[in-house]
């Protein structure tokens, strides 16, 4: 008879308080490592999965300290622009900023600012020259479509503009004077070379916390697999301004992703931050980590929507997965992240005191305002569908967009497809899930992430001991 060891999940224990110098749970700061380079304001990371991060997501992830990793179930020139609406949705100063040339119609105008979705145009000549702004206002009060762009233009002599010199302080001040929305960078011979608009400078006084790059625009990860086109969509993804590059399959402990790495890395370069997974042994942290990744996900099957343990028998229950990989990964230096298996935020408190330093969250971000897809309604409720990344739909997708060569009859589905309640903004859920982590680091005398990590004993329960932890005895209200 083999000795069978016992591996335990979140709801098999509970963490023991202990003395805290805790005055307040604002004082808990929940800053922490996504990769060796990466360091984010807040330990929460949205799943690459179709029904939860797209450019949406990923910018209110960003803005709200934690990062947003894109899906890949979409073509490499989509997946490409969903980078670059997070990388323009919040700047100091964007480099590059969409222009028009002051001969250009104003249906031509019209046209671009309905694909790119801004109302607003710098107007420049051919050799990139300012030459005006070509607004809503301007717009509004065109006599016919028949014009030219400089003849409705707000033009150069009447506009306020900045220089690479101008600060955050500068550019506030301007704003608030000037009663302007848009301020031009030029250079030394008026050429644009940048742009600043009061909704930047709005989006960094409300969202102080933000993840942002050296460049102060938004930190955004995207997700690739390990078969068709890899290769090509990290190299795009990359040059678009992704921060993070997830190589993301069911097994991550397997030869084609080991082959996978060594194709990225060699393609990519070194300082490109990669993630790899799904793992769950101490084993395979410590060859992924010699392999090379800056991040480990871990989690084989904890997932609401996931049924690989049903399916294939195998997995590790999520608390001890984090506990054996964490020991390992610490002594390479390379984060973890405890993907799937959240219910509440006490569960966040649970996997950073295993050895998390993020955590991924999938469906808890489904049926957000932020998620893809449609609000449906039925009846007096509403619902939006989420569904796992190896569901039958998602596997199907990635064969229609070449990611994968299978037969339907080969689909063997490890996930399911649902309808979740209508949310709302996902912002609230972040407050909450950051408001409970942050009441837990109290409770455990823990003033930092670090601290967490080494402050928290566990003790195990039984069955009685996590009903007693929940309301009874009660009809809650709510």
């Amino acid at each position: 008879m083999k000795n069978i060891p016992l591996a335990l999940t979140y709801d098999d224990v509970l963490i023991v308080p202990r003395r805290s110098s805790l005055k307040s749970r604002s004082e808990a700061d929940t800053k922490t490592k996504l990769t060796k380079k990466i360091i984010l304001n807040s330990p929460l990371v949205s799943s690459n999965m179709d029904t939860v991060t797209e450019s949406e997501m990923a910018i209110a992830m960003a803005r709200m300290g934690g990062i947003g990793i894109l899906h890949r179930f979409m073509t490499i020139e989509q997946n490409v622009e969903e980078i670059k609406k997070v990388k323009r949705a919040q700047n100091f100063i964007i480099e590059n900023p969409y222009t028009i040339n002051e001969n250009s119609t104003i249906d031509e105008a019209k046209e671009f600012t309905e694909q790119i979705h801004i109302t607003g145009l710098i107007v420049v000549d051919e050799e990139n020259h300012l030459k005006g702004i070509l607004s809503r206002r301007d717009f509004l009060f065109a006599n016919g479509n028949n014009h030219i762009v400089k003849e409705i233009m707000t033009p150069r002599e009447k506009l306020i503009v900045g220089n690479i010199n101008t600060s955050f302080i500068e550019a506030k001040d301007i704003f608030a004077k000037y009663k302007i929305e848009k301020l031009p960078i030029v250079d030394n011979e008026d050429k644009v070379i940048g742009l600043i608009t009061s909704d930047d400078l709005k989006y960094k006084i409300e969202y102080p916390n933000a993840s942002v790059d050296k460049n102060g625009r938004l930190l955004v990860g995207a997700s690739v697999g390990v078969h068709g086109d890899y290769l090509e969509r990290a190299e795009e993804l990359v040059k678009a301004g992704a921060d993070v590059i997830v190589i993301d399959i069911a097994h991550g402990h397997s030869d084609i992703m080991f082959e996978a790495i060594k194709n990225l890395r060699e393609k990519l370069g070194n300082e490109v931050q990669l993630i790899a997974g799904n793992i769950a042994t101490a084993n395979a942290a410590k060859e992924m980590c010699e392999a090379g990744i800056d991040g480990l996900k871990v989690g084989i099957g904890p997932g609401s929507i996931c049924i690989t343990r049903l399916v294939t028998g195998c997995g590790v229950p999520q608390l001890t997965a984090i506990m054996e990989t964490s020991k390992i990964a610490k002594e390479y230096g390379v984060p973890i992240i405890a993907d799937g298996g959240i219910h509440r935020s006490g569960d966040l408190v649970k996997a950073i005191g295993a050895g998390a330093d993020t955590i991924m969250l999938g469906s808890m971000f489904s049926g957000t305002l932020e998620s893809p897809g449609v609000i449906m309604t039925k009846g007096d409720k509403k619902f939006k569908i989420c569904r796992g990344s190896a569901s039958f739909t998602v596997a199907n997708d990635r064969k229609k967009i070449k990611q994968e060569k299978k037969k339907n009859s080969d689909i063997v589905p490890e996930g399911v497809e649902s309808i979740v309640p209508f949310k709302g903004s996902v912002i609230d859920i972040i407050n909450q899930m950051i408001g409970g982590l942050k009441s837990g680091m109290s409770y455990t005398n823990s003033h930092t992430i670090e601290e967490l990590k080494e402050n928290v004993d566990f003790i195990r329960i039984t069955n009685a001991g996590m009903t007693e932890s929940g309301s009874h005895d009660v009809q809650a209200i709510t």
